[in-house]
């Protein structure tokens, strides 16, 4: 376990510039123990975090923590852990102070009805699917998709916009974890302001700068730094400009996601005049599969009826009912196959991908 000095510390902590004498640190506590662990070298698998994060596991459920209360895999629930609150589900009350506190992650925990439900710790496909909705949101099929094409690692720096309810930016931060940042960018405040409080709440502040402003106007707030640029707004090609100067000297990747074609044929053309090469566009649709038992008639191939077209055999005949020709006749078998599900979800939108060209 690493240790530090509190003295060091501080002192590190003023000569950063994140606290004056006098003056209280803009930054959590956990996040300059956290900033000044991962600036001296060393590995995140040896830092054990205080608080609960996106981006690192946790044992133990503490107050404050946010947890997944899973009912099924079609049921469950994000809910802030806090000591003396108290959360309803169909199979009853969960105690936050004797149910959860102190309980390790993934308990069972038995619910004041009878029922059960097991606590997960959150990760940014839980919280994807378990969000509060403020704006429409991408999922794990175009997330995945865009993280690979993307070329996102450990220790890249991206650019992103907008924010909306930070489905894509849990997973981006995940992805750049620990030594990498996000810029993100949200035109309404409200929302900005909410997207702070979260990623606050997460542990993941020192990953991400929330700006609120016009990125078609104001671009990102950072030049030459970016190793990949996200846009989801409703006039990417007006923000084509910015993203490449906010991409590095050295090139970069960029995605558009819009949901409709004239807006793709638009940013194209865009990407096309700022010297943008490799152009293509994706569009990714999720096929589910079912696994059922599924029970067919054995095919009548003519072999049964030849050998009793020469016989009395009457299978309407009441004595006949219970003979091997009845039961072949009549006979089924049943095998596993995989069955689309009758209603899928279709079109989500369109991923355009670019390369920055050096030329």
């Amino acid at each position: 376990m690493y240790t530090v000095c509190i003295c060091s510390v501080l002192e590190k902590i003023k000569f950063l510039g994140f606290m004056s004498v006098g003056s209280a640190p803009s930054w959590s506590c956990e996040t300059l123990l956290t900033y000044l662990f991962f600036s001296r070298g060393q590995s995140s698998a040896n830092y054990k975090a205080v608080t609960m994060s996106f981006v690192e596991y946790g044992d133990t459920i503490k107050d404050g923590d946010t947890a997944i209360v899973f009912l099924g895999h079609e049921s469950m629930f994000p809910v802030k852990v806090q000591h003396g609150t108290v959360t309803q589900t169909k199979y009853g009350v969960i105690r936050h102070s004797t149910d959860l506190i102190g309980k390790k992650y993934g308990s069972k925990v038995t619910c004041s009805k009878g029922g059960w439900v097991f606590i997960l710790h959150p990760t940014p496909e839980l919280w994807t699917m378990n969000l509060p909705h403020r704006t429409q949101i991408l999922y794990s099929t175009d997330i995945s998709i865009i993280t690979m094409m993307l070329e996102l690692k450990p220790g890249s720096i991206v650019c992103e916009s907008g924010t909306g309810s930070g489905s894509l930016s849990h997973a981006l931060i995940r992805t750049v974890a620990p030594t990498g940042h996000l810029y993100t960018v949200e035109f309404h405040q409200q929302r900005a302001e909410k997207a702070r409080e979260e990623f606050r709440e997460h542990g993941v502040e020192h990953l991400v700068t929330v700006t609120n402003q016009d990125v078609c106007k104001n671009g990102f707030g950072v030049s030459n730094i970016a190793d990949a640029v996200f846009l989801d707004i409703p006039s990417p090609w007006e923000a084509i400009g910015h993203a490449k100067s906010a991409l590095k000297a050295e090139g970069g990747r960029i995605c558009s996601f819009s949901p409709c074609i004239e807006q793709v044929q638009r940013t194209c053309l865009a990407m096309e005049e700022y010297g943008f090469t490799e152009i293509n566009t994706l569009e990714i649709l999720l096929r589910v599969y079912n696994v059922r038992t599924i029970s067919l008639q054995i095919p009548d191939l003519g072999k049964a009826a030849e050998d009793n077209s020469g016989s009395d055999f009457d299978s309407s005949n009441p004595s006949h009912q219970g003979s091997p020709c009845a039961n072949l006749q009549q006979g089924t078998v049943q095998f596993k196959s995989g069955v689309p599900l009758r209603e899928v979800v279709g079109h989500t939108g369109y991923l355009t991908f670019a390369t920055k060209s050096l030329v």
